[in-house]
């Protein structure tokens, strides 16, 4: 055997491709080997070699294998004229694939928070206040639970429109319940109750069912955790801690 002159499996492996795939563009004409050995085995030459480089090349560009054929063969062709119009083909491809992607990017950050608005709109609707702060230790805590199973689902389905509002109300309930603490009222009064019911039902009502037992729990989580209980009083001196003794009111009066 000559330098020159190789075999279909040798030439698969300096390509990069198959013998099957070899064994096609012989049997279709577009890549015919020079010799043949004594047995009726292909043999191809440095000639064939960058013909199949060509080959190659447009296949990776994504021409159909009759293309190529006509680009190899035909001398009338003009292969710049086939190349123009591919690029566009890839161009308007890579654009598509580009919108494909960051719809996929989208859909994630929505699986992901439950909260379906660009950057922009959460930026809008929560000011400074970040929505995914206590989402992995949310998780963490709650994920095996059916309660943010369901807050989860909820929240995916979610507009702006939707969370627009639902800080509009926890904003306008925050500003009622801080006056009356401000004002001196009982927390075990009719009023703090119905404000510690209210925020029962918001919670009900946008992420999962709040049991008054579980609404409880919240309650002293929202003084216990340093941080709720920094949201809270954020509204007023000293509501988390009148929130904590409403809602256990409440909770015996609904019992």
């Amino acid at each position: 055997m000559s330098a020159t002159n190789y075999s279909v499996g040798q030439v698969a492996g300096f390509a990069g491709t198959t013998v099957r795939t070899l064994h096609h563009y012989d049997e279709i004409g577009l890549l015919v080997p020079s010799e043949r050995n004594h047995a009726g085995h292909r043999r191809y030459s440095e000639q064939d070699l960058d013909r199949l480089q060509q080959i190659l090349f447009y296949r990776e560009l994504g021409f159909p294998l009759d293309e190529v054929h006509t680009l190899l063969d035909d001398p009338s062709t003009d292969p710049r004229v086939h190349l123009k119009r591919q690029h566009d083909v890839l161009v308007a491809r890579i654009e598509k694939l580009q919108k494909m992607a960051e719809a996929v990017e989208h859909a994630m950050e929505a699986q992901k928070m439950g909260i379906q608005l660009t950057p922009e709109e959460r930026f809008e609707v929560f000011g400074d206040k970040d929505p995914e702060q206590y989402q992995q230790e949310a998780e963490e805590r709650w994920g095996g639970t059916e309660a943010y199973a369901e807050s989860q689902r909820r929240a995916a389905t979610y507009t702006k429109d939707d969370w627009a509002r639902i800080s509009t109300e926890t904003e306008d309930w925050g500003v009622r319940y801080a006056a009356l603490v401000a004002a001196g009222e009982d927390a075990e009064g009719e009023r703090a109750m119905d404000l510690a019911e209210e925020h029962r039902q918001h919670i009900s009502r946008w992420y999962f069912d709040v049991s008054y037992e579980m609404h409880v729990c919240f309650g002293d989580m929202y003084v216990a955790d340093e941080r709720f209980k920094a949201f809270y009083d954020a509204m007023g001196e000293g509501v988390a801690e009148h929130l904590r003794d409403a809602i256990h009111a409440n909770a015996v009066r609904r019992s």
